[in-house]
């Protein structure tokens, strides 16, 4: 039996990627910095082992991914969230038999860069709205001319994001981008892509927010954004999962803002059985579930609970809780939903404690800083 080694296990979207290999066939283990995780609940996952949060120790974090493959046999190597920026430096340690579904470090975090994004978008010929480095004199010149948002280089989840009236003064310098302001409709994507060429893009939008970050979504068609990331796509040479958020304006125009050269949300609108042999073979069908609005419960839940007294957000909300389905659940296979409030209970109480939505530090011990791992090569 092939083993498949998945690089986080707390977040739903390791949990479709889990069941679907198990469902395949396949042996999946699951690498996470945390002592307890949603998918380690699931019958699908034989084994977690505990690792080194990259944020605590990137090099560390890379040789324990190493020596889980070869005690474990992987033949498959699987990142699933904001980790990928740090997988991506894997490949020397691994043996040539090992797959790794992941770009080489540099396109990575070219793309997870917000300005490495919007210079490669535009090179490729794609709509990108101006966008310049905080320390760069353009930037002031562009704040005076119009509206923009100011975002830390790396930021994920939204954080760190602020909306500068035009005129307005800047922050201080700090590793950030200012960007024009696109006013129109946010849509996010998630995309499977082998040699340049999409297998599949699920392109959502969200219906019920947690701070910024979407806890209810609905799977729309928009062919305009489509053809965008399928070009994208084309242009790098993109294989394994790719997402974007994009605008799209008045006329009707998708503009790219950010890139997460990693899965999103949208991968749920996968079919759960296609995911796994659509990794495994580029010509197999990944095809959409039949729903096309989805939710994370328990999430949903914190958000109704938050919007009582506000009685025509709480009566939405309420209609949406009950009736939107759930992405974790699943009655073979129970105990991720309904222990999730345990399992989760790291990150639920630091979100309490700092004040934030769960999914503004859900992946604050494994996001990539500005220091990043220290390359193999280094010793």
């Amino acid at each position: 039996m092939n083993t498949v080694l998945l690089t986080l296990g707390r977040l739903p979207k390791a949990l479709d990627i889990a069941r679907s290999f198990s469902g395949a066939g396949w042996r999946v283990v699951v690498a996470e910095p945390h002592r307890r995780h949603l998918a380690g609940a699931s019958r699908s996952v034989a084994r977690s082992i505990r690792v080194t949060a990259p944020a605590v120790d990137a090099r560390a974090y890379l040789h324990d991914l190493a020596r889980v493959v070869r005690e474990e046999g992987a033949a498959l190597v699987v990142p699933v969230s904001e980790e990928a920026m740090h997988v991506a430096h894997l490949r020397p340690l691994l043996p040539d038999s090992v797959r790794l579904l992941a770009m080489p470090p540099g396109l990575v975090l070219r793309l997870h860069d917000k300005h490495g994004f919007a210079l490669a978008a535009a090179e490729a010929g794609l709509a990108v709205p101006e966008t310049f480095a905080l320390d760069d004199p353009a930037a002031r010149g562009l704040a005076d001319a119009t509206d923009v948002i100011v975002k830390p280089t790396h930021s994920c989840s939204g954080r760190g994001v602020r909306r500068i009236p035009r005129g307005a003064p800047l922050p201080p310098p700090e590793p950030a981008v200012v960007q024009r302001l696109v006013v129109g409709q946010e849509h996010s994507s998630c995309t499977l892509a082998q040699d340049g060429r999409v297998q599949a893009t699920a392109v959502y939008r969200g219906t019920l927010m947690s701070g910024s970050v979407a806890v209810g979504f609905e799977r729309v068609d928009h062919p305009a954004i489509e053809a965008w990331i399928a070009r994208f796509v084309e242009a790098t040479g993109w294989s394994g999962f790719i997402a974007f958020d994009l605008i799209v304006d008045a006329a009707g125009k998708p503009w790219g803002i950010e890139c997460n050269p990693r899965t999103t949300s949208g991968l749920h609108f996968f079919a759960e059985a296609d995911l796994a042999p659509a990794i495994l073979d580029p010509a197999h069908p990944l095809r959409f579930r039949p729903e096309r609005r989805l939710q994370q419960f328990w999430s949903c839940v914190t958000e109704t609970q938050d919007s009582f007294g506000d009685w025509p957000r709480f009566r939405a909300n309420i209609r949406h809780l009950f009736g939107t389905r759930d992405v974790t659940w699943r009655g073979r296979d129970p105990l991720p939903l309904l222990t999730m409030p345990w399992t989760a209970w790291p990150i639920i109480s630091e979100a309490k404690r700092r004040g934030v939505p769960f999914g503004e530090v859900a992946t604050l011990d494994v996001g990539w800083s500005d220091a990043g791992p220290v390359p193999h090569s280094a010793g």
